[in-house]
C-alpha cells in the first residue's frame, strides 16, 4: 500500500529573528496517526518549529504545509483542525474546570449543547468530573494540565500539539498524564510533542527528531536512534573520593578494549559496550577497583547527551 499523505512536511525549513537563525534548513514528515517528537536542548529550535507549523509564526525561507495547506495563506483554516496544549497553561483561572471547556468551544463555532455534550466526554477521559463546578485556580498542577489537554481536544482535532505537556508536574501527575495520551494514540489521533524528559518521549514517541542549533541532527524511533548511536549497555563506575580522570589517566588505555566508547564525567566514568557484566569482569581484570559499578541498558538520553553534548544552554 501505497504511503499515506502527511499532516505535516516541512523541506528546507528555515525561521530568522534578524541575523539569528532559529530553525536552519529542516526537512520532516509527520504521518497520519504518529506520535511524533522533538527533541533538543534550549534554543535548539524546538519552540519556533512548532509556532510556525502552529501558524502563530511565518516560515522565513523554504516550505511548510500542514494538511497539505499553507500556514501563511490559510492560517485559520489549519488552526481550526488543530489542537494545541502550550507550555504554560493558558486557563481562565476565574471560571469552572467545565466553562473553560464550554466557552472555549464557542471559539471554534461549537453550538452550546454540543460543546457541554463534548465538555462531560473530555472531563471524563480525563479524570475530573468530580471537579466540573470547581474554579480552576486552587487545582493542582496536574489536574490544570489535564484540563489543559482536555481543552486542547473540545474542537476534535486532527492534530494535538504538545509543548511540554508535564514540565512541572510530580511523577504521578506524569504518569495520569502519559496514559491519556497513550489513549489517544490508541485512537489514531495524531500528536506532536516537544519534551526535556527522555523518558517521556521513549515511552510515548513512534518517531522523534533531536534538533541541535536550529537543525536536525538524528531523526528515528527510540530503538532505531540507541541502535544507532549508543550501544546495547552502559557500565557505570565510581571511585569514591578518588578523581575519575586520575584513575582514567592511570588505567591509560587499557579499559579501551573492553567497551566501544567511554566517558570521563567528574563523578563517574561510563564505558559504553554490549556486554555489561563482561565488561564489569574485564574492568577488574585490569586492576580496578571501583567502589561501585551499574549495569544499566542504554537510553534515549545517552543518546541525546551524545549528539548535543552534556554543556549547560541557557
Amino acid at each position: 500500500m501505497p504511503e499515506p499523505e502527511p499532516l505535516i512536511e516541512a523541506r528546507r525549513l528555515v525561521k530568522r529573528f534578524g541575523d539569528f537563525v532559529a530553525v536552519d534548513g529542516i526537512d520532516l514528515r509527520v504521518r497520519p496517526g504518529e506520535f511524533f517528537g522533538f527533541l533538543g536542548p534550549n534554543g535548539a529550535g524546538k519552540s519556533s518549529t512548532m509556532r510556525m507549523i502552529g501558524c502563530v509564526s511565518p516560515p522565513s525561507a523554504g516550505t511548510l504545509r500542514v494538511f497539505g495547506r499553507d500556514p501563511v495563506a490559510d492560517g485559520p483554516a489549519i488552526r481550526a483542525r488543530l489542537g494545541v496544549c502550550p507550555q504554560r497553561d493558558s486557563l481562565d483561572e476565574e471560571l469552572s474546570v467545565r466553562e473553560n471547556l464550554t466557552v472555549y468551544a464557542r471559539c471554534f463555532g461549537i453550538a452550546r449543547r454540543e460543546a457541554r455534550r463534548r465538555a462531560e466526554e473530555l472531563l471524563e477521559f480525563v479524570q475530573l468530573t468530580e471537579r466540573a463546578r470547581d474554579r480552576v485556580e486552587p487545582l493542582s498542577g496536574g489536574m490544570k494540565r489535564r484540563l489543559a489537554i482536555a481543552r486542547a481536544l473540545i474542537n476534535d482535532p486532527d492534530v494535538l500539539m504538545l509543548d511540554e505537556p508535564t514540565t512541572g508536574l510530580d511523577p504521578q501527575a506524569r504518569h495520569l498524564v502519559w496514559e491519556r495520551l497513550f489513549q489517544l494514540k490508541q485512537r489514531g489521533v495524531t500528536q506532536v510533542l516537544t519534551t526535556h524528559y527522555m523518558d517521556e518521549a521513549e515511552q510515548l514517541c513512534d518517531r522523534l527528531v533531536v534538533m541541535d542549533r536550529g537543525r536536525i541532527v538524528a531523526e528515528g524511533s527510540p530503538r532505531q536512534l540507541i541502535d544507532e548511536f549508543s550501544t546495547k549497555e552502559v557500565v557505570e563506575l565510581r571511585f569514591g573520593n578518588e578523581r575519575t580522570d586520575a584513575v582514567a589517566a592511570r588505567l591509560g588505555d587499557r579499559l579501551t578494549g573492553c567497551c566501544e566508547r567511554q566517558e570521563v564525567l567528574p563523578d563517574r566514568i561510563l564505558l559504553y559496550t554490549v556486554d555489561g557484566d563482561a565488561t564489569v569482569d574485564a574492568v577488574h581484570q585490569r586492576d580496578a577497583t571501583p567502589s561501585s559499578v551499574l549495569v544499566r541498558r542504554s537510553t534515549l538520553e545517552d543518546v541525546f547527551l551524545h549528539l548535543t553534548g552534556r554543556t549547560l544552554v541557557d
